[in-house]
This record gives C-alpha cells, sequence and structure tokens, in this order.
C-alpha cells in the first residue's frame, strides 16, 4: 500500500520546519504530510490530547481517523504500537532531533524502516 499520508510527533507550532518530538505520546501536537504520487501536496496539524496513564490508545484513534497511513517515531511504548498496528497504521523508526521535513525525506527516500522490537519504550516516557 503506497503512503498517502505521513504523521509525525512534533513540537509547536508543527508543520514541515517544526523539531519532532522525541515520544509520540508527549508531543504536542501530529504533522501530517498529505503525499500524492509521492510529493507533498498539504500539510496539516492534529493536537495530541494529554498524557495520562493507560491513554495511549487516544493518539492512535486520533491518527487513525485523520487518515494518517504511517508514523514516524523516535520512541514508541508497545502498547501503543500494536494498536497502531491494529488499525493498520505502519509505523517508522526516525532519528531524532531532526525537523519534521528531514524524517519526511527520508521515508520517501527509503531510508527508514518499520521499527522493531528492540527500539519498543518501556513507556512513561523512559526510552
Amino acid at each position: 500500500m503506497p503512503v498517502t499520508t505521513i504523521a509525525v510527533p512534533s513540537m509547536r507550532p508543527g508543520g514541515l520546519e517544526a523539531m519532532r518530538a522525541g515520544h509520540f505520546g508527549h508531543c504536542d501536537l501530529f504533522t501530517l504530510i498529505h503525499l500524492e504520487d509521492g510529493q507533498i501536496k498539504e500539510v496539516s496539524l492534529v493536537d495530541n490530547p494529554p498524557h495520562v496513564q493507560g491513554g495511549c490508545f487516544a493518539p492512535v484513534n486520533i491518527l487513525h481517523r485523520s487518515g494518517a497511513h504511517a508514523l514516524i517515531v523516535g520512541g514508541i511504548g508497545m502498547r501503543p504500537l500494536m494498536g497502531f498496528q491494529q488499525v493498520g497504521i505502519e509505523v517508522y523508526y526516525g532519528p531524532e532531533g531532526e525537523t519534521v521535513q528531514s524524517v519526511v525525506n527520508e521515508m520517501l527516500s527509503g531510508k527508514l524502516q518499520l521499527i522493531a522490537q528492540h527500539q519498543v519504550c518501556g513507556g512513561g516516557g523512559g526510552f
């Protein structure tokens, strides 16, 4: 399935030049990159609800409703990873400390891989 919408956990104000958040559950918002024929056509923003214990599935539901096909993370726990997999959103591991634009470019050039179990964190923001 070709990726048509990529979600990237971001710091405010969001957008292509925004810094990526280190862990998806604690980001300010998600920058959604909408692609057409492999080219960026539109960028939109979706707020991340406050992260509370056991609330890992709120972002899963929000991104699923927003039409995301893929998510690029620097950190994620096993429970939300399984949630994304259940709703058909592929989760890729991308380098931390980069801008949204840079990790999207890496994905579009085929440099990112699906996240592996050894890259999953223990939750609670601990990596």
